[in-house]
């Protein structure tokens, strides 16, 4: 039909449908109601009727799915996330999980007899993605990123396969808007097929399925990416409008999901109770070899979405769902050396050096130690054999000694230790125990500047903080980075490269690079110059809870900082707060709170804050929650509440523009007080405050009186 064919619109039309409808069959429901040859002559008839009507062809075609690269140079858009991606909380053992349930209860108010259900499934080792349709229309497709921002790589997401361009009709109807997250994945077996084509072509193996997709993702040409055999699979919807009826369970979301075309892993399954989620977990850690796909664990989530909207969010993670680890893989090296690292924060920290060893598809050549008494408990010396593991299959740690070194030195022994360890002059480092069978101490110098260390319970520090190279360099590390904020046109080797040459000596002097100096090191080009001051420009500009983050100040990081970021108005204001200001925040301990003072009253630190302000840098401060009830009000509870659990009442206070404190003072506008008030009822009445019982708290926020309240728990 295609040779001589005047081709219709509603022909045109019927044909995408029918090839939709093909690559649906195939790659979402596994299954091939079409030949190949029938396949392969519906698809060339669409290209032919592309051909003759090219002006009927859209970016959603079929026949579109691999785009043209990205112009050299350029990058993909940084996009922020409507509703953040957070993190899942880890539990380790049938213990926590227990505990994390009963924290669910406590919350929701609920008794041990009120039976909940839980979604379960597979913690796939993948790489997150979050598909955003407009009306039935892939639009958007953002990398999880930091959680709040995200890059846009619709063009080498369009590749996948088993991704639906466009949604079809189904019983749901078709959204007007529809956020998918997911993960993308490549099966073992396509793993090692992509893997062996490579080694045909002449490149080099892979060293597992997660960097795989990771990298492919992120390539500049859609028609690489298109080579890799990536699948995503869909495990949540946050974002949903436009339908008559919308799925009310978890349960209910994947049948949604699956009839618009996205897939889900197929191991999804309904768990009643806890004791559900563990035998689910046990069952498929026992079985994980046989499912296709690398894993680390399994994900509990609450079956009921409306139960998830109480529960709501920490800064961090979702409090309706976690992820129970299965016991990490192991592998057994020798433990070439220790060498004691002093961190960003001044904290000497041991590492393992390891004769290289894959663990769970990782190539491994350095563990994390964590502090000397974990080292003298393991009883670790060079020449050891080691067991090896990656905890919650990333970050490799040893767990024992297998075979502890004996005897003499091996010949050959210093030959074989990494270069990296050793002075130009042939002799170890500072902080490098490598000697074969040699006792591991904790240096009494810090092992960079020489300044003698100080201890801090179980752990060593060096106190030279504005001198120690490693500090300066490690805060400058930290200021730039993800956690910070997040210029990615230089990482720790370029930061290293630029204080070797003398260019910067902290991160205030980052704001003030020139493109002349940077243009004399190696490896900077006039691009790549170039794109490192636009970011920098357009830094300046930063969220004050980033901005008091990046800074690494001892206790503070992106928690807190969006804490003080709430309750002061600017850093001179937060500068000026004593410590009995900070101790009554909640959420703020008296260590935390003492720690950041103690940084503020430092005048080299507040110095290096102007130099950044001098240099343009502003910050961006958040506002109360316009038109909130409870907006710029600060709120505190006293006695049993018997409507509202109390974490769910800090919630509704925040929702409505508030802050909650922990303690009474001049600054408390309300107090919400519950049966058997404590002495924050007579403080109250002291200062004048006004008082609510929570009948009244309920109501002014507008929300139901339960009937026999006082009976319901």
């Amino acid at each position: 039909m295609t040779q001589a064919h005047k081709w219709t619109l509603d022909q045109y039309r019927e044909l995408v449908l029918q090839v939709e409808a093909a690559n649906r069959a195939y790659y979402v429901e596994g299954q091939s109601p079409w030949s190949d040859a029938e396949y392969d002559r519906m698809f060339q008839d669409l290209v032919a009727a592309e051909r003759e009507h090219p002006e009927w062809c859209t970016p959603n075609s079929p026949t579109q799915r691999v785009g043209a690269p990205l112009p050299e140079g350029s990058g993909f858009a940084k996009v922020r996330h409507v509703v953040p991606m957070l993190s899942i909380e880890s539990l380790f053992d049938a213990d926590q999980v227990r505990e994390f349930e009963s924290k669910m209860r406590r919350f929701l108010g609920l008794t041990e007899e009120q039976a909940l259900e839980f979604s379960v499934e597979p913690k796939f080792d993948g790489v997150s993605l979050a598909l955003i349709y407009e009306r039935g229309a892939l639009v958007r497709a953002l990398t999880r990123g930091d959680g709040e921002v995200g890059e846009d790589i619709l063009a080498n997401v369009r590749t996948i396969r088993n991704v639906p361009l466009r949604l079809p009709q189904s019983a749901w109807g078709i959204p007007d808007l529809l956020e998918v997250r997911g993960e993308v994945l490549i099966a073992r077996d396509r793993f090692e097929a992509f893997n062996q084509q490579r080694v045909a072509e002449g490149q080099p193996r892979l060293a597992n399925a997660r960097n795989a997709t990771s990298g492919a993702l992120r390539r500049n040409d859609p028609a690489e990416v298109a080579r890799y055999p990536l699948e995503f699979h869909s495990y949540s919807a946050p974002r949903m409008e436009g339908l008559a009826k919308a799925p009310t369970t978890q349960m209910e979301l994947f049948e949604a999901l699956r009839a618009w075309g996205l897939p889900a892993s197929g191991y999804q399954e309904l768990a009643h109770g806890i004791d559900g989620c563990l035998a689910y977990q046990a069952r498929l850690e026992a079985d994980r070899d046989s499912v296709p796909f690398e894993m680390d664990g399994i994900v509990a989530k609450l079956n009921r979405l409306d139960l998830r909207e109480r529960l709501g969010n920490t800064a961090r993670a979702t409090r309706w769902q976690y992820a129970h680890k299965f016991v990490p893989r192991s592998e057994v090296s020798t433990l070439l050396a220790i060498e004691v690292q002093v961190g960003a924060k001044g904290r000497l920290t041991p590492r393992a050096h390891v004769s290289p060893v894959e663990v769970g598809g990782v190539v491994v050549r350095h563990a994390t130690l964590h502090n000397e008494d974990h080292v003298l408990k393991l009883g670790l010396h060079p020449g050891d054999r080691v067991y090896l593991e990656r905890a919650g299959d990333v970050i490799p740690q040893i767990t024992g000694v297998a075979v502890a070194a004996q005897g003499s030195e091996p010949e050959g022994w210093s030959a074989g230790l990494p270069e990296s360890l050793f002075e130009s002059e042939g002799s170890l480092r500072p902080g490098v125990i490598a000697r074969y069978g040699e006792a591991f101490s904790m240096p009494t110098h810090c092992p960079a500047c020489g300044a003698p260390v100080v201890r801090s319970g179980k752990y060593v520090q060096c106190p030279n903080v504005h001198g120690c190279l490693p500090q300066r360099m490690g805060r400058t590390i930290h200021f730039a980075a993800r956690a910070g904020i997040e210029i990615d046109s230089i990482g720790e080797k370029a930061i290293a490269q630029m204080f070797q040459a003398g260019l910067i000596q902290g991160p205030a002097d980052l704001f003030l690079l020139k493109a002349e100096d940077l243009l004399q090191l190696d490896r900077w080009g006039e691009k790549s110059v170039a794109n490192l001051l636009d970011q920098l420009r357009s830094r300046r500009q930063i969220p004050f809870g980033k901005f008091l983050a990046a800074l690494a100040i001892p206790g503070l990081g992106e928690t807190v900082g969006d804490l003080l970021a709430r309750h002061f108005h600017s850093f001179d204001e937060l500068a000026h707060a004593d410590l009995e200001t900070l101790q009554h925040i909640d959420g703020l301990g008296p260590k935390t709170s003492a720690q950041i003072r103690a940084w503020l009253e430092d005048p080299r630190n507040t110095e290096m804050v102007q130099r950044m302000f001098d240099a343009g840098v502003t910050l961006v401060v958040p506002g109360a929650v316009q038109g909130g009830v409870l907006a710029g009000k600060r709120v505190v509870f006293t006695g049993t509440l018997v409507q509202t659990s109390r974490a769910e009442a800090k919630k509704l206070v925040e929702e409505a523009g508030g802050q909650v404190s922990s303690s009474v003072s001049p600054k408390t506008h309300i107090l919400v007080q519950g049966g058997k008030p404590g002495s924050k009822a007579k403080k109250a009445a002291e200062l004048g405050v006004e008082v609510w019982d929570e009948t009244t708290f309920r109501e002014r926020l507008g929300l139901p009186v339960l009937p026999n309240a006082e009976d319901s728990n």
